[in-house]
């Protein structure tokens, strides 16, 4: 912790716990006491720590073949691409390392299908995104944030885009203009506290998108691979968008694995030399990409996230804490929303350190819950036990110090 707050840029604000090992849905510090993982990287995690199946195909593939680039055809990307087009019902895909990278080839594609397809006037094109919005870190992106902190000293901005309010069908209409390529939303927001749109909204906005031929890209990096209860989140509504964006669990937690999907219309827009990635697509990349895919499936992991997470989301309701405002949800993705005038959400997250539960806060005031998808119904009931007794106590001490005052 020294070493890093010494030579380290200090743009996060960890827990003080060290970890040094992991198994499954646990892990340790330097000091060996073990901890029950419920944050799982943001939801990168899905397939649990060291995955045996996942290590085994990275170890496999690293005696055969690391990164020859994208300059040569490899015997990987194409199954991943083949496998992975499949099971989202898109036509193509597009690789890439992180979130970010693949959020940047969603709007380089949606900017050149403007111009190229729909016929925009030249630097035009205009993208629409949501209120609230968390794509990732790069000045493009943090550019159309509605969030000041994520802009602050990094301008100035790419400009082209404009927000418009998250879940609201009706703003977005009226923010349709024919210079409009693309809506790119989340179909709920992560970062924001696990805010959940109305219902039926995904499929109000594929309509109204398809009606003013714009294109609906929609950014599942965190909410994919299984973790709101469905294989990917826009599965709860609509058959599928016009671009997709992937991440996180699509690296099984242990290498960084991203991508771009779209319709043929869209990603025809590129040709030889117009975007790539150095280690995009490699065959390491495409190894594990294909494996997390597999586990998905075989495991069934949208099924038990669906299951468990709605027994979780109803019990942290039942504990009726009154520093909670809401608790809400969807599988195993879950913001406990705490009262910012009773209690602070980093606080809650500090002592259920100290019991072994490891969880982290967002925006201050809410408690991100969202455990590897591997996680059993035991191991749920022990977090609740933590989340229950913690919440009391910190009830319990504001009483004591009204009472004394």
């Amino acid at each position: 912790m020294a070493l890093e707050d010494k030579y380290g840029a200090h743009n996060y604000h960890p827990l003080g716990v060290v970890i040094d090992r992991a198994e499954g849905i646990w892990v340790w510090d330097v000091e060996g006491n073990k901890y029950l993982d419920f944050l799982s990287a943001y939801s990168a995690v899905s397939a649990g720590h060291l995955n045996k199946d996942l290590k085994k195909v990275l170890i496999e593939q690293l005696e055969e073949l690391d990164v020859p680039s994208r300059a040569f055809y490899t015997d990987k990307l194409g199954a991943f691409a083949e496998n992975l087009c499949t099971l989202t019902s898109m036509d193509k895909m597009l690789p890439m390392n992180t979130g970010a990278e693949a959020v940047e080839t969603a709007i380089k594609a949606a900017r050149k299908w403007g111009y190229t397809v729909k016929g925009i006037e030249k630097d035009k094109a205009k993208i629409l995104v949501s209120s609230g919005n968390f794509h990732g870190r790069t000045t493009t992106i943090v550019g159309f944030s509605s969030e000041e902190e994520y802009k602050s000293g990094f301008g100035p901005f790419d400009g082209g885009f404009e927000i418009v309010e998250f879940g609201n069908i009706d703003a977005l209409e009226k923010a349709i203009t024919p210079e409009v390529c693309a809506f790119i939303t989340e179909p709920i927001q992560g970062e924001a506290g696990i805010i959940i749109p109305p219902e039926g909204w995904l499929k109000q906005v594929q309509a109204l998108c398809r009606k003013n031929n714009v294109l609906f890209i929609i950014d599942e990096i965190q909410s994919g691979i299984g973790r709101t209860g469905k294989n990917f989140a826009f599965q709860h509504e609509i058959d599928k968008p016009d671009g997709l964006i992937l991440g996180k669990a699509l690296g099984g937690g242990i290498y960084p694995v991203s991508a771009f999907l779209a319709k043929d219309e869209v990603m025809n827009v590129f040709n030889p030399g117009s975007h790539g990635s150095t280690f995009g697509g490699n065959p390491i990349a495409a190894a594990i990409g294909l494996e997390a895919l597999r586990i998905l499936v075989k495991e069934d992991l949208a099924g038990k996230s669906a299951e468990l997470g709605a027994y979780l989301k109803q019990a942290l309701e039942d504990i009726g804490s009154g520093l909670v405002k809401e608790v809400r949800g969807a599988g195993l993705w879950i913001g406990m929303d705490i009262d910012p005038a009773k209690a602070s959400a980093r606080e809650v997250c500090e002592r259920l350190k100290k019991r072994g539960l490891l969880c982290k806060e967002t925006h201050e005031t809410v408690v991100r819950f969202a455990p590897p998808l591997t996680i059993t119904k035991e191991d749920v009931d022990w977090a609740l036990i933590q989340v229950t007794q913690v919440l009391e106590e910190m009830e319990h001490e504001q009483h004591s110090s009204q009472a004394a005052e």
